[in-house]
């Protein structure tokens, strides 16, 4: 099928983008001391070199002694600013957009781990999954002490000219461990229903707004699954997803960005509307959808030592050119082919390369 659609741009009231291909965040963990070097430069330089839109980094920790479990994860805070300034730079004079993904590991991070080993994890609750507390609650100061860390990200991701940024909330980590039932048992202002659940990332939502006001534009990205539990559902069903996107919406999220582990399943019985199609039909903002664009398989098979071959990409066409949703972010399809937005231009499927977990052993 014809590509076209996915090289036509991409129009919002905050964001423009010259088509509708995003690199998707992918931990890389080729940063020294949470600095990113010249070759992480080069790294997101060749993909917008290459027709990619926009450039979500790769998660990059706010200033919180738990947010990161590895030294060599990138930082957005202190040493590493200057550093993301030049990648702005390049990736702007390359024809791309960027922006940072913010971020807290929550439970995902362990004690022992990360640049501040002694500091005990950050959990809503004390659990990583259900029933299974560890750690102690987070106090309500400290909640305090992670938004505020946040906020400052996100005012330093304008100061630096970064074009929108992203806000993870998927996959088991902080702002995820809060939306989740499974590892939020709080009884104050943070717990309770599923929308009760939300106010941590809606506290965090106003406060960056409070500070860099109302244009500049703001993805959230989203899970149904866990980490701990690919099965995990955060709202099982249509009535309780609308229940969850509406204060997230109303807070300021301009984009959302739905994590899915193969972007073409259907999220609910009775459509053939992934996650992304059908939060763009409750909400009306745009979306981003993603998930084994262009490979055979999907990453937890390929994380176990399996290769994911080249796919075709017909029934993202079809998606896409339907108004389904509005950009596809392409992850491990990306680490592989560096310059797969062109050569899908260009119709050179056949010069596409394989994806296998050794790529992530060097930053190409």
């Amino acid at each position: 099928m014809n590509p076209d659609i996915l090289f036509t741009p991409f129009n919002s009231p905050k964001l423009s983008l010259k088509n509708r291909i995003a690199m998707a965040p992918m931990t890389r963990q080729f940063s020294p001391d949470g600095i990113p070097d010249d070759n992480v430069l080069q790294y997101y330089k060749r993909r917008a070199e290459n027709e990619v839109g926009l450039i979500i980094t790769e998660g990059t920790t706010v200033n919180h002694n738990a947010a990161s479990n590895q030294v060599k994860i990138p930082t957005f805070h202190g040493k590493s600013l200057d550093a993301w300034q030049k990648i702005v730079e390049s990736v702007h004079e390359s024809g791309g957009k960027i922006a940072p993904q913010l971020w807290h590991q929550g439970a995902m991070r362990r004690p022992g781990e990360g640049p501040h080993p002694d500091y005990p994890s950050a959990t809503p609750s004390g659990l990583v999954g259900p029933d299974k507390k560890v750690y102690e609650p987070l106090s309500n100061a400290e909640i305090d002490d992670i938004i505020a860390a946040f906020t400052q990200a996100a005012k330093d991701a304008v100061d630096l000219g970064f074009d929108t940024l992203e806000l993870h909330g998927a996959h088991g980590y902080l702002i995820d461990n809060f939306f989740w039932e499974g590892t939020n048992q709080r009884d104050d202002q943070f717990g309770g229903s599923l929308v009760k659940r939300t106010r941590f990332a809606t506290d965090i939502l106003q406060s960056i707004r409070a500070e860099i006001g109302e244009d500049f534009p703001i993805i959230l990205r989203f899970s149904q699954w866990k980490q701990q539990d690919f099965t995990a559902r955060l709202a099982p069903s249509l009535e309780e997803l609308e229940q969850f996107l509406a204060p997230l919406s109303d807070a300021g999220v301009d984009i959302f960005h739905c994590s899915t582990r193969r972007f073409w399943e259907p999220e609910f019985e009775g459509s053939d509307l992934n996650l992304a199609g059908w939060v763009k039909k409750i909400t009306g903002k745009p979306t981003i959808s993603v998930g084994s664009v262009g490979l055979t398989e999907e990453f937890i098979a390929t994380y176990r030592g399996g290769e994911a071959e080249v796919a075709g990409i017909d029934d993202l066409i079809k998606r896409m050119e339907a108004d389904e949703f509005d950009i596809i972010a392409v992850g491990r399809a990306l680490i592989a082919n560096p310059d797969w937005a062109t050569k899908v231009r260009a119709g050179k499927f056949d010069e596409l390369v394989t994806y296998n977990q050794e790529m992530l052993t060097t930053l190409v």
